[in-house]
C-alpha cells in the first residue's frame, strides 16, 4: 500500500507567457512516486490523477486531442467550460465529463472564483496528441516534444 496527503502536495503553477493558460495543480500519481509514501510499486500505475485550480478566464490547455489517452473530470468548485469536439459545455460543482481519445477538448474558467476540479487519466505508455486551433502535433514517449508536420516528398533523404 501507498499513502500520501493531498494537503502535503504542494501546488505547482504552469502558465503561458501571455497567462491565457495558467493552472496550478497537485499531481497525486508524482506524489506516489515518492519513497516516502510506501514500497516501490511494481510497475508504472495505470493512471494519473491531479487536483487543478484554474484561476478566473483561464483555460488548462490549448484545444486539443490524444490518440490513446482517456481523460475523466470531475469538478468540486467554480463555474467553467468545456469545449470539446464542435461542442461547448457549462461546468459546475458535481458534474463528471470523459473526453475518449480523438476528442478535442479544452477547460476555461468562465466563473469569477477559481475552478476546482480532478482529472484522472490512463497512463498511456506512449500517445499522439493534436492541437486543431494550431495544427501542431505532439508525441509523448518519455516526454518527446511538440512539432509541426510539413508535407515532404516521399523519397526525400532516402536515397
Amino acid at each position: 500500500m501507498k499513502k500520501v496527503t493531498l494537503n502535503d502536495i504542494p501546488w505547482r503553477e504552469r502558465k503561458s507567457t501571455r497567462v491565457k493558460y495558467h493552472r496550478y495543480l497537485r499531481d497525486v500519481a508524482l506524489a506516489f512516486r515518492n519513497p516516502k509514501s510506501g514500497p516501490e510499486p511494481p510497475g508504472q500505475p495505470p493512471f494519473e490523477v491531479e487536483l487543478v485550480r484554474l484561476p478566473p478566464g483561464a483555460r488548462n490547455f490549448p484545444f486539443h486531442s490524444h490518440a490513446a489517452e482517456w481523460e475523466f473530470y470531475l469538478i468540486l468548485s467554480g463555474a467553467g467550460k468545456m469545449r470539446a469536439g464542435r461542442n461547448s459545455v457549462s461546468l459546475n460543482p458535481g458534474d463528471c465529463v470523459m473526453n475518449p481519445p480523438g476528442e478535442p477538448h479544452q477547460i476555461m474558467n468562465a466563473g469569477k472564483e477559481d475552478l476546482l476540479y480532478y482529472v484522472i487519466a490512463n497512463n498511456a505508455p506512449a500517445d499522439f496528441y493534436h492541437y486543431p486551433d494550431s495544427n501542431k502535433w505532439g508525441f509523448s514517449l518519455e516526454s518527446m516534444g511538440t512539432f509541426r508536420i510539413r508535407e515532404v516528398d516521399y523519397y526525400n533523404r532516402e536515397e
